[in-house]
């Protein structure tokens, strides 16, 4: 199920690729509701379900144990939420072999940083992300993750489905 790379733009971005960067919020599943209802129905498209799990320093736990727990509970969680959202995406009427699943573990200071590298990595040439819905002040002091997204991402449009 390997992304065709032949069909670039000419910002070398790969055309009709979105990436649906996911959590398990209601803006979230509207996004990929978005999706579904305004491309599901045409052909040649394809979708990469994107998720991130920002895995805590080694620190954070315990024991080797408790790390082992927290991740395999988290890509759990992760992995029903996913399938659910690419029935969405099926059930739009995107063919099978065109909607990609990702869920990737990482350290990184930020969620948006995953997945602006992600992006870049997979030549996307569409994000959508959804909106949290957090205050302002909850996003000063923490920043906003479609926010960062919008003003970083490059060679790509980006929608912030709230």
């Amino acid at each position: 199920m390997g992304i065709d790379h032949t069909k670039c733009d000419i910002t070398g971005m790969v055309e009709r690729h979105i990436m649906i960067a996911v959590d398990n919020s209601e803006n979230a599943k509207r996004a990929v509701l978005f999706v579904g209802d305004f491309f599901g129905c045409y052909e040649g498209f394809q979708v990469t379900l994107l998720h991130v799990i920002l895995e805590p320093e080694a620190t954070f736990f315990r024991n080797n144990d408790e790390r082992q727990e927290w991740l395999v509970k988290h890509h759990d969680e992760a992995e029903k939420m996913m399938e659910e959202y690419k029935n969405i995406l099926l059930d739009a009427g995107f063919p099978e072999d065109k909607v990609n699943v990702r869920i990737d573990m990482m350290r990184a200071p930020a969620i948006a940083d995953c997945i602006l590298k992600e992006q870049e990595e997979m030549k996307c040439c569409t994000i959508v992300i959804g909106r949290r819905g957090i205050s302002k002040k909850e996003e000063f002091i923490f920043g906003s993750t479609s926010n960062r997204i919008i003003h970083e991402a490059r060679k790509c449009a980006v929608l912030v489905i709230e």
